[in-house]
């Protein structure tokens, strides 16, 4: 590693909304200019000092130009700020904070702004023909966030449908995904009473017809009913086993992440939450993103030299419960390693922003912890993964 690694010197995410729930009024831009603002001033930086801004957003469609310029210019960053929008679905808030990393050593940039946004109840509905016009009969209408979100655009299947393959070939029963389901809901719960989300998470106040409200927690694992879980209906095949409760859940939120060098963040007084020590990428069969990370993690330990024993912690985006179990059980990482603050399937993800979202939560889980390493991880639809190692 670098004797000057490239360091965290802010994470912060939003609340996680549920669809069309309380984040609703708020267009994803609108959610990730407050996190960025949050996380400027969090690390002491004036907003003329920022080199770049790096956001990723899946569902563009209906939100105006540059998304990332909208969110930058909305935080109260200079209009001088160059600004960048990816899509690498899934792991696009992951991605943005890779390529702030390798901007910064690669002399490119000083003070990188990187991170995620996703309003999942506001994407839109799409006419394909409409431009050339509907001459007569029925026409179709496709859904933005199923569409360019959720759907291979190989073969039409939901994202559900591969996870009910991975089930099927690494035999894990209905009765093994629901209680992941409620193990990610019980300890989304125990993390929101014992206050440890609190340094992450950024309020955001939203208008409603009857005035402002200040969202200040997630609202996925208060509403989620546990008892409830086992009597769920299969959500992608009738004989299946994969349910809306083992599923991710559709959600609202965004994350960011300030990055700087270690000698940069010293002379500024600028807090060290973490090292970024390395990050890896991997892609394979589109139907098979589901393993993708088991591939990801261990590139990413052999690159570093590291043991699975060496990890303190992981966060492994719970897209579906057998996402995470397939990482659980291909690198052999304990329960009690993983998600410990829960994961998607209680918390919800909005694609765009998980990448960063869980790379927030593995920074302050070890923090909490008193330090040590982690890895984050996220499967991406069309077969990939990426995956990032921290020091705490």
């Amino acid at each position: 590693m670098s004797q000057d690694p490239v360091v965290i010197t802010a994470a912060r995410r939003t609340p996680l909304g549920a669809f069309q729930g309380v984040l609703s009024p708020a267009s994803a831009t609108d959610l990730s200019a407050a996190v960025s603002r949050q996380c400027t001033m969090d690390a002491g930086v004036a907003a003329q000092d920022v080199s770049e801004v790096i956001l990723g957003c899946v569902l563009p469609a209906g939100l105006g130009q540059a998304p990332a310029r909208q969110a930058s210019l909305a935080s109260g960053l200079p209009k001088d700020v160059p600004c960048t929008t990816i899509n690498k679905v899934c792991g696009s808030g992951m991605k943005a904070a890779m390529f702030a990393h390798d901007l910064i050593a690669a002399g490119s940039a000083d003070i990188v702004l990187a991170g995620g946004m996703e309003s999942m109840s506001n994407a839109p509905y799409l006419l394909p023909k409409a431009r050339a016009g509907y001459r007569m009969g029925h026409q179709q209408v496709l859904d933005h966030m199923f569409f360019d979100g959720l759907q291979n655009p190989y073969d039409g299947n939901m994202m559900g449908h591969f996870a009910e393959l991975t089930a099927d070939r690494y035999g894990f029963t209905r009765e093994q995904q629901d209680e992941f389901a409620i193990a990610s809901v019980t300890r989304a719960r125990n993390a929101m009473a014992d206050g440890r989300f609190d340094d992450e998470i950024v309020s955001v106040t939203v208008k409603t017809r009857k005035g402002e409200q200040e969202v200040t927690a997630d609202e996925g694992p208060t509403a989620a009913q546990i008892e409830k879980i086992p009597t769920l209906r299969p959500a992608f095949r009738k004989d299946g086993t994969v349910t809306a409760a083992s599923s991710s859940s559709i959600s609202d939120g965004a994350a960011s992440l300030l990055l700087m060098r270690r000698s940069e963040a010293i002379s500024r007084g600028a807090p060290v939450l973490a090292t970024m020590t390395g990050h890896t990428g991997f892609a394979q069969e589109p139907e098979w993103f589901t393993t993708s990370p088991v591939f990801a993690i261990k590139a990413l330990l052999e690159r570093r030299d590291w043991s699975v024993s060496d990890i303190d912690l992981f966060e492994v985006n719970e897209a579906f419960a057998c996402v995470t179990m397939a990482a659980m059980h291909d690198v052999g990482i304990a329960h009690d390693k993983i998600n410990v603050h829960g994961g998607a399937c209680a918390l919800g993800h909005p694609i765009g922003a998980s990448g960063a979202r869980i790379l927030v939560t593995l920074i302050h889980a070890l923090r909490a912890r008193g330090g040590g390493r982690g890895i984050a991880s996220l499967c991406i639809g069309g077969g990939e993964a990426v995956a990032v190692g921290v020091e705490v």
